[in-house]
C-alpha cells in the first residue's frame, strides 16, 4: 500500500482501492532477484498498516476490496517456486487496520489539538492525519482489551471452504488461550503455512507505532512460535527461537566480530529478537564475558540477517534512485562476508516491475560477485587464484597452509569454518608467501560460514595458510580461497586501503 500513497509508515485507514496495480509482473521480479544471485525471495504480505496482500478471511483490509488487484501472495510464490527460490514471508505484528475506532477517533482529535498549538508530528501522527476523516479499515482487534479465552484455529468462518478438511483430519486445528488480536494472527499464520506453504522463513518484525501513543498489544509469542512448529517445523522464523537475528542495524553491514551462538537470560521461546539485550545492537553479543556472565540461562545458534534497501526508503517512491553496484558489492562483503546473510530489500513499483535502473544495479552487482568470488563459495571459480589445501586446524597455533603453485595476484582471501561443528575462531592471522618469505597479510577474529578479507592493496605470492591463535575448541576450517575483485563492468579494482583486515539487510544473498 505505501507503494501508492508514497509513504514508508501507513496508517492503516487508506482507501483498499488505492492499491490498484495496471499488472504484476512477478516473473521480472524474479528475473532481477536472479540476476543479483539471490536463494531466497521474500514477500511483505503485512505490513504495519495492517493491508493483507492476499484475500485473507479474517479481515475486510486485504486486495479482495481493491480494484481487480490479484492474490498478489500466491503468483508470487509461483513465480518463486518456478525460479527455483526459496520463499520467506513477512508478516507485520503491528497493524494499523486493526486500531480500535473509537480510540483512533479520540487519538486524530488529539493530533489535531497538538498540531493547532504547533507542536511537531511523529510519522505515526503524521500518516494519521492525513487520513483522518478515514476509519481505520480491519475490526478494532488491535489492542482493545479483550480477554484472553479458549478460541479454535482455523476459525472457521461462514462458508469456509476448508470445513470438511478439518473436520476430516486433512487439515490441522489447535485450541489456543487467546484474546481477538493474537487469534486474528494465528488464523492469518495458519492461512499462510496452509495455504501458500512450504515456507522457508517467516519474518516478524518488532515495530510498534502506537506505542507512544497510548496503544499496545501484547503479543503471546510463545504461542505463536509453537503454532508456526507446529505447522512447518522447518520453518526459519526471523526474531524467532532457533531462527536468526537481525544484525542490528538497517544498513546492511555486520560486526566484525559477528557471533552465531548468542547468550539469553530469558527463555528465546517466550520473546522476539531472542532475549537479546537492547533488541541485538550492542556491538558485543557472543563473546566469552556475555557467554559467562552470571545472568545467562539460555545459549542458542542465532546468526545474523543483515537488511538494507536497494533505494533510500523501504518502498518504490519514483525520485529514488538504487544504490551502485560498487556499494552493493561493498555491502555483500560487509554482511556475506562477515558470518551474515545479506536481505536486499528491491521493492516494485507502482505499475508492478521492477524499475529498469534497479535491474541494471542488480544484475551488474550479481555479475561482479560472480566474477569475483565464482558461484559457489568457498570452491574455486572465476577470478580466484590460490586455493589452499583447507586442512582442519585442531586448536589454537595450528596452521592451514596451501598448497605451493605459481604465483598469483589477489586481494582478497575467503575463509571459512565447517559450522555442522559449531562457531570456534576467536583469533587469526594469515600468512602469505612470496619469495620464499611468509608475511602477515591480514587478521581478524571471528570467520564463521563465511569471512570475506579484503586486502589494502594486492598480493602476490605462491601460497597462503592460515593460523589460529584462539579457539573455543578444535577448529574445522573449510578450503581458503584468494580473490582478485572485479569491479561492476569487469575491470579489476584496487581494494580501498582502511581497517578491512584489522582486528579490533526483497532477497536473500548467502
Amino acid at each position: 500500500m505505501n507503494t501508492f500513497t508514497g509513504r514508508e509508515w501507513g496508517s492503516g485507514a487508506e482507501d483498499p482501492k488505492w492499491f490498484a496495480p495496471p499488472r504484476l509482473d512477478v516473473g521480472q521480479w524474479m528475473r532481477a532477484y536472479k540476476a543479483a544471485g539471490a536463494e531466497q525471495v521474500m514477500l511483505t504480505v503485512k505490513h504495519h498498516d495492517g493491508f493483507v496482500l492476499y484475500p485473507s478471511r479474517y479481515t475486510p483490509h486485504t486486495v479482495r476490496a481493491s480494484l481487480g488487484a490479484p492474490d498478489v501472495l500466491d503468483a508470487y510464490v509461483r513465480a518463486a517456486r518456478r525460479a527455483g527460490l526459496k520463499v520467506g514471508l513477512y508478516l507485520s505484528p503491528s497493524d494499523g487496520a486493526e486500531l480500535p475506532h473509537a480510540w483512533h477517533a479520540r487519538w486524530v482529535a488529539e493530533i489535531r489539538q497538538k498540531q493547532a498549538r504547533g507542536e511537531p508530528l511523529t510519522t505515526p501522527e503524521r500518516v494519521a492525519l492525513e487520513d483522518g476523516t478515514r476509519a481505520p479499515g480491519g475490526l478494532g482487534r488491535f489492542g482493545n482489551g479483550s480477554p484472553v479465552t479458549a478460541r479454535t484455529v482455523p476459525t472457521l468462518v461462514p462458508g469456509d471452504d476448508r470445513a470438511a478438511a478439518v473436520r476430516s483430519g486433512r487439515l490441522p486445528s489447535f485450541t489456543v488461550m487467546a484474546d481477538d488480536y493474537d487469534t486474528y494472527y494465528l488464523n492469518q499464520i495458519y492461512e499462510l503455512f496452509t495455504q501458500y506453504g512450504p515456507i522457508e522463513e517467516l519474518w516478524l518484525d518488532g515495530a510498534n507505532p502506537w506505542s507512544g501513543s497510548g496503544i499496545t498489544q501484547k503479543y503471546d509469542v510463545a504461542q505463536w512460535f509453537r503454532t508456526i512448529h507446529r505447522l512447518s517445523p522447518d520453518t526459519v522464523v526471523f526474531q524467532g527461537p532457533q531462527g536468526v537475528r537481525w544484525v542490528g542495524n538497517e544498513k546492511g553491514v555486520a560486526r566484525r566480530t559477528e557471533w552465531s551462538v548468542t547468550p539469553s537470560a530469558t527463555d528465546p521461546w517466550t520473546v522476539l529478537s531472542g532475549g537479546l539485550p537492547n533488541d541485538s545492537t550492542d556491538p558485543d553479543i557472543g563473546s566469552r564475558a556475555r557467554l559467562l556472565a552470571p545472568t545467562v540461562k539460555y545459549l542458542q545458534w542465532y546468526p545474523a540477517e543483515a537488511d538494507v534497501s536497494l533505494r533510500p526508503g523501504w518502498f518504490h517512491h519514483p525520485g529514488e534512485r538504487p544504490k551502485t553496484p560498487a556499494h552493493l558489492m561493498d555491502l555483500y562483503e560487509k554482511s556475506v562476508g562477515r558470518n551474515a546473510s545479506l536481505l536486499l530489500n528491491v521493492p516494485p513499483g507502482r505499475d508492478g516491475r521492477i524499475d529498469a535502473a534497479d535491474v541494471a544495479s542488480l544484475t551488474a552487482f550479481g555479475r561482479a560477485v560472480r566474477e569475483t568470488y565464482g558461484t559457489g563459495l568457498p570452491a574455486i571459480g572465476p577470478g580466484a587464484g590460490l586455493s589452499a589445501t583447507g586442512l582442519p586446524a585442531t586448536g589454537p597455533g595450528t596452521e592451514s597452509v596451501s598448497a605451493p603453485g605459481a604465483p598469483r595476484t589477489f586481494d582478497r582471501i575467503v575463509l571459512g569454518e565447517d559450522i555442522r561443528y559449531g562457531q570456534r575462531v576467536e583469533r587469526f592471522v594469515v600468512r602469505a608467501r612470496t619469495g620464499g618469505v611468509w608475511a602477515p597479510v591480514a587478521h581478524g577474529s571471528t570467520i564463521g560460514h563465511r569471512r570475506i578479507l579484503a586486502l589494502p592493496a594486492p598480493v602476490t605470492a605462491d601460497a597462503v595458510r592460515v593460523e589460529v591463535l584462539r579457539a573455543r575448541a578444535a577448529v574445522h576450517l573449510l578450503p581458503v580461497t584468494t580473490h582478485l575483485r572485479r569491479a561492476p563492468g569487469g575491470a579489476p579494482a584496487r581494494s580501498p586501503a582502511g581497517p578491512a583486515v584489522r582486528a579490533p539487510r526483497s532477497a536473500l544473498i548467502r
